[in-house]
């Protein structure tokens, strides 16, 4: 297989897996919190933030293959964090006319996502000077 294909490959399976566990944590945030709300969405896109920003700090003073890089960052965290559940999420809060808890869904995911990523990427060069 070439390089490339190495890489697809790294891509699909790190996908899936962030797939997976998206939903799993989707359907645990129903269960322990509510459906009133897409807490399993902010749990991701916050906690997917969080490790990117550390990956990336981490990274930036290691050596990695391409092959990992491309596996964690686009595979796994790409499927995990996606936005387009977060859009889906708050479209339909908008169509239930829970105009206050679209717009709590739009501040905390967008603030709290940033904040994660800056932390992440602080504890990650921490961790790259250890």
């Amino acid at each position: 297989m070439s390089g490339q294909g190495i890489i697809l490959l790294a891509v699909a399976i790190g996908s899936a897996a962030g797939g997976v566990l998206r939903y799993l944590v989707r359907e645990w945030s129903v269960y322990w919190f509510s459906s009133s709300f897409p807490y399993g969405t902010l749990i991701v896109n916050v906690v997917g933030c969080l490790v990117a920003g550390c990956l990336l700090s981490y990274w930036q003073q290691t050596m990695v293959s391409p092959v990992a890089k491309a596996a964690l960052m686009v595979g796994f965290l790409g499927a995990l964090t996606t936005f387009s559940s977060f859009s889906v999420d708050t479209l339909l809060l908008i169509e239930q006319q829970k105009l206050l808890k679209a717009l709590l869904n739009i501040a905390l995911n967008m603030s709290l996502s940033l904040i994660a990523v800056f932390l992440g990427a602080w504890i990650g060069g921490r961790i790259g000077q250890a």
